[in-house]
């Protein structure tokens, strides 16, 4: 992972981690500041997000924003790569599905059961805002590892390939 970058490409980054770090912490003004006045967001595997700022703003603050995920949730960077405009965060995320998960699984219960994947999340970014958010994951894996899909049979991973990523990663 390039570790030396240019100042406007550190103000890319810690806007993006503002901009998370926001999320996690329930602050949907905070959130929202960080983002242009006609924003959009999806989250590509599950259809969920928001168009313009009031379609953002009501899916944070109805989903995500402070219900992002379990109490146990870890966020751990395999990669980052910035363009001029656009920020792609490669993660693995880990954690219990011990409350409603809306973004990821929208309409179900609690499982009790771990999951850990790869998840991609691409920001644009103009004059120092986000304008858009695209996030990705296997949702194949996820409903395997709570326990909707039998993967017998078919080409579906469970945790085994968020832990690749990372063990790439710290071969690299």
């Amino acid at each position: 992972m390039k570790t030396e970058y240019s100042e406007a490409e550190l103000e890319m980054i810690n806007l993006l981690e503002q901009h998370v770090n926001a999320e996690l912490q329930g602050d949907l003004e905070t959130t929202m500041a960080t983002m242009i006045d006609n924003p959009h967001l999806l989250h590509v595997p599950s259809m969920m997000g928001g168009n313009g700022y009031e379609g953002v703003k009501n899916f944070y603050k109805n989903h995500l924003v402070g219900k992002f995920f379990p109490p146990d949730v870890i966020m751990q960077r395999v990669s980052i790569t910035v363009g001029s405009h656009q920020i792609v965060d490669e993660l693995v995320i880990k954690f219990t599905h011990t409350t409603m998960v809306d973004c990821m699984l929208p309409e179900i219960a609690p499982t009790g059961k771990k999951v850990e994947i790869g998840v991609v999340v691409i920001a644009g970014i103009k004059d120092k805002k986000i304008t858009h958010e695209h996030i990705y994951w296997d949702q194949a894996s996820v409903l395997f590892q709570i326990g909707l899909i039998d993967r017998k049979g078919l080409p579906i991973c469970g945790s085994e390939s968020a832990q690749k990523l990372i063990q790439f990663n710290e071969n690299s």
